[in-house]
Formats: C-alpha cells, sequence, structure tokens
C-alpha cells in the first residue's frame, strides 16, 4: 500500500477485506503497453498523446455478447484498478492543494476501484473476442468488468467541467 500523505483519512476497515455483497465477475482482460503503475498514464488524454493502442481480450464464454458492437465508434470500459489502495476516504493528489473526497476524484484508489475508460474502438473480432482500442489508461492484464456503447447524444454534456472552472472569468 502506497504511503498516506498528510491531509488523508483512511476508513477504519478496509474494504479489501470486507465480505462482498456482490458477484462481480470479470468478462476478460485488458492489453495495454503498461507494465508498471511509474508508466501509465493518469487519463486518457495522456494516453492517446502517446500513440499508443490497446486491445480488450474478451473470454469466450462472454464473445456473444459483442454482437452488434461492430460499427459503434467508442465505448465506455468498465476495469477493476485492484493494484490501488481501497481504504483512503479522503485523498490529497500530489497536484492539489486541498485534500478531497475520493467521490471528488477520479483516482483508482476508492473503496471499490472500477475504472471508466471512454475509448475509440478501432477494430472489433467477434469471433476471438479482440477489441482494438485506440489507447487505455490501464496496466496490462487489468480485468474488464463491462462494456458499453458510448453513445454521445445522450451522454456527452459539453457544458460540464470541473468546479475550479466554473468561477473563472
Amino acid at each position: 500500500m502506497a504511503e498516506q500523505r498528510e491531509g488523508e483519512v483512511a476508513l477504519k476497515e478496509d474494504p479489501a477485506g470486507m465480505s462482498s455483497d456482490a458477484g462481480l465477475i470479470f468478462i476478460g482482460r485488458i492489453r495495454s503497453p503498461w507494465q508498471t503503475r511509474g508508466e501509465c498514464p493518469k487519463n486518457m488524454v495522456a494516453a492517446r498523446a502517446t500513440g499508443r493502442q490497446a486491445t480488450l481480450a474478451i473470454d469466450p464464454p462472454y464473445r456473444p455478447g459483442l454482437r452488434g458492437l461492430a460499427g459503434v465508434s467508442h465505448i465506455v470500459v468498465l476495469s477493476w484498478l485492484g493494484e490501488g489502495a481501497r481504504n483512503l476516504i479522503i485523498q490529497k493528489p500530489r497536484h492539489a492543494a486541498e485534500a478531497k473526497g475520493v467521490f471528488a476524484l477520479r483516482s483508482p484508489v476508492r473503496p471499490n476501484p472500477i475504472g471508466l475508460h471512454v475509448v475509440g474502438l478501432v477494430y472489433l473480432d467477434e469471433a476471438a473476442g479482440l477489441l482494438t482500442l485506440d489507447a487505455i489508461d490501464a496496466l496490462d492484464g487489468t480485468p474488464v468488468v463491462d462494456i458499453k456503447p458510448y453513445f454521445a447524444s445522450t451522454e456527452s454534456f459539453p457544458e460540464a467541467m470541473p468546479p475550479r472552472h466554473r468561477d473563472a472569468p
């Protein structure tokens, strides 16, 4: 586990050691160029800037679920970011002046380390269960929890912005 920074608050009980209340299964794995947390891009903007693609490898029982996905330009990938701590409820990111609650951050350190990645779908091989992605900000071997098509018409909010930009002139 990473060292706790000043201003951070840990939960009394680590969620990693608690009994599960969900029957979560992994449907495949991410194949990415990133082997360590240090080299992994911190977000999708940084991942795309590298110009390096990634692949989702879907396990055989779940490949029929890819039917109808061909032609979709972007997908949402939900992943399990199990490399990070799960017990910090208040965190102080290195780049931030103040500590914040985990639900105000995109950090992988959270009670349920579910990653959300909106990625471009470059190529789909349904039979082999392989999806080529424009990029991803996840380590090689990261488990995939789910895939959903992304529809800008219903999921895009162009006016959305982080709080630091709301009051800017």
